[in-house]
């Protein structure tokens, strides 16, 4: 062991395990373990209550396992993550710097700017692979280029050779002398007052750090994971892993989720157990999505505020902040929908396959933006995470090229009697329902009055009137779709004689404010959400229908990203693209020199920025809607890009 100093930078690594910046820098000497909270720093994508509320416990919990080692944990809040880092160094006179890698576009831009700036000063700045399989830059076609469909990526992930090894927790660590400005948790201001109180119900279901995500692993595939290909499409908590929290803040490493449930497949196979393997082959694919969404930043680093599909930025998004509430408020009429916007609300999670549901429903019947269902589920799940809420609401968009067809409309009634065929979720979070007979727990405006009396059930006064008809929502989609290809249409026949053309995405038209506030500057009086916001009172009036319909493909935009990646850099829209792109390309070329190691989470939704709206007149509110494949089961990009992204 030598004698160095190193500050070990925590951040969504939050565990002493498999942690490769921790061994490291416990290998080379002393360490002075640091977690620093920059709010200033964190802007649109500012975490939500019940993440930071998750975030809290595990400070907490990663604080007294770095203390019985022998080294705390320096808890630090500032307005410069780089002067907290400086000061740090400055106390322990440390010489280098270690820390675990990031993807999300916004950490990829700080991470490169503070690396300079130490480098400037003498500081080595070492980071390695905590939070995924593999590296961005190490999977690649057989041209050297960046895959674009997920089927082919993952088929490339899971033949490569991965390291076996796992990094054990240190049996100590020697402690860097140094003193800093430093806080408790408290001070961290990552809950006030207000919040306490709704918190406190979080805490009942959950147990967080480390060691407790090993026990949920653990629970999770000694008992469910081997009906987890039947059960999986169940609307209860009980048929999903519950990892996704654990994995978003690295309190375990997604190798050692991988290692162990490859090890349950390989005991299957060999018992002849096909109902197993089928199983763990689905798992592994959700944490294959997890990867890949990863994959996507980096090589397409304006995903968190732009469609991957040119077409889409024309799309006449319907900016109608009433329509807004009453979604967000589980008011729409729709009883599936409105069970699973009142359990988000109430307890910070939602089964993946309600998730698909209400997320469809905003953006093909409500027409709402994509970006502000994305902004309140960042706002609201316990296990917001950016990369993979980007792959999920671009994927309901239509916003990827192999994603939801864009004019497939679901019908909620039959995604009800398909996933919660007894009613019981409904009733669970719809008491208003709970006495409604099964056959009409999920269309209650098709029962005969008789029947609703019986129930106590009174249409727009105890719960609310369908929103709108499906019928009308269907036809209010194919509209907008229209709108769309006629306005891609003249945009590119208005720059078919210029050099560069000059595309503008739709949904730079509606500003969105910071956050917190998910809604347009403009009404910020009337789209701020407060906890008022969820009472779930007030109702309005629709109806309900059903059909998807095949789209024709847009324009040429698949083939023009599959197979010609060289010229999508000429078309319309890469020049804002380009920019970031010279980030993730800087950073992958120095990243190619350092060696991997571990960590992925699987399954969930996130927030970008921007919001979207027309420039025709606005489309009228649609609802309802669902999906034949979970976006964390099918969600091949169409795109390619070079090898630097």
């Amino acid at each position: 062991m030598s004698s160095g100093k190193t500050i070990v930078w925590f951040r969504r690594d939050l565990r002493i395990e498999d942690n490769p910046a921790l061994a490291a820098a416990a290998r080379d000497g002393s360490v002075f373990p640091v977690y620093i909270w920059c709010p200033e720093e964190e802007g649109q994508f500012y975490p939500g209550r019940v993440s930071r509320w998750w975030l809290k416990q595990s400070l907490s919990h990663l604080e007294q396992s770095l203390k019985s080692l022998g080294a705390e944990l320096v808890m630090i809040k500032t307005q410069s993550t780089l002067s907290a880092l400086l000061d740090c160094i400055k106390a322990t006179e440390a010489t280098k710097v270690v820390v675990n890698r990031l993807y999300d576009p916004v950490s990829l831009v700080r991470d490169h700017s503070i690396e300079e700036k130490l480098a400037e000063v003498g500081i080595s700045v070492q980071s390695y692979n905590g939070d995924l399989l593999y590296e961005p830059w190490e999977i690649y076609d057989d041209e050297g280029r960046a895959f674009s469909t997920f089927d082919a990526y993952w088929d490339k992930c899971l033949n490569m050779q991965m390291e076996p090894v796992s990094l054990l927790p240190p049996w100590r660590l020697m402690p860097a002398a140094g003193t800093v400005e430093r806080c408790t948790i408290e001070g961290l201001g990552l809950e006030n007052e207000l919040e306490k109180s709704s918190n406190a119900l979080l805490g009942r279901g959950c147990s967080l750090g480390w060691s407790n995500a090993d026990k949920a692993l653990t629970e999770f595939v000694e008992q469910n994971l081997f009906d987890y290909s039947k059960s999986r499409f169940k609307v209860g908590a009980s048929s999903t892993s519950l990892l996704s929290p654990y994995l978003h803040f690295g309190e375990i490493s997604v190798r050692k989720v991988f290692r162990c449930v490859r090890m349950k497949q390989i005991l299957w196979r060999r018992e002849w157990k096909s109902q197993g393997e089928e199983s763990v082959n689905l798992f592994l694919k959700a944490i294959g999505l997890r990867e890949y969404s990863r994959y996507l930043c980096f090589n397409y680093p304006v995903t968190h505020e732009r469609s991957l599909l040119r077409n889409v930025k024309y799309f006449p998004w319907n900016a109608d902040a009433n329509h807004f509430k009453v979604w967000r408020q589980g008011r729409t009429g729709y009883p599936l929908v409105d069970a699973g916007m009142r359990e988000l609300w109430a307890t910070g999670w939602i089964h993946n396959r309600i998730r698909v549901i209400v997320s469809s429903f905003t953006v093909k019947f409500l027409l709402l933006p994509w970006k502000w269902g994305m902004k309140y589920f960042w706002d609201t799940l316990l296990d917001a995470d950016l990369e993979c809420d980007i792959l999920g609401w671009q994927y309901i968009s239509g916003s990827l090229p192999d994603g939801q067809e864009l004019e497939q409309l679901d019908c909620p009634q039959i995604q009800g009697s398909k996933f919660d065929s007894e009613g019981e979720y409904v009733r669970q979070w719809l008491p208003e329902l709970a006495r409604m007979p099964i056959e009409w727990i999920h269309h209650p405006w098709d029962a005969p009055l008789t029947v609703l009396k019986a129930a106590g059930v009174e249409l727009g006064l105890n719960y609310p009137k369908p929103i709108i008809d499906i019928d009308k929502a269907r036809e209010h989609l194919r509209e907008a779709i229209f709108k769309m290809w006629e306005m891609e249409a003249a945009a590119k026949s208005a720059t078919s004689d210029q050099m560069n053309e000059d595309v503008f995405d739709n949904s730079d038209s509606i500003k969105t404010s910071a956050i917190l506030k998910v809604i347009p500057k403009e009404k910020s009086s009337c789209l701020t959400y407060s906890s008022n916001d969820q009472r779930v009172p007030s109702f309005q009036n629709c109806n309900n229908g059903l059909l998807p319909r095949k789209r024709p493909l847009p324009v040429d935009e698949e083939k023009l990203h599959m197979d010609k990646p060289n010229k999508q850099n000429k078309e319309a829209g890469t020049s804002g693209r380009e920019d970031l792109c010279l980030t993730a390309e800087s950073l992958a070329s120095k990243r190619q020199k350092s060696t991997s190691s571990t960590s992925t989470s699987i399954i969930s939704f996130t927030v970008p920025q921007y919001c979207s709206s027309s420039d025709g007149r606005p489309f009228q509110d649609h609802e309802s809607s669902n999906l034949n494949l979970t976006w964390h089961e099918k969600i091949d990009l169409e795109q390619t890009s070079n090898k630097n992204g």
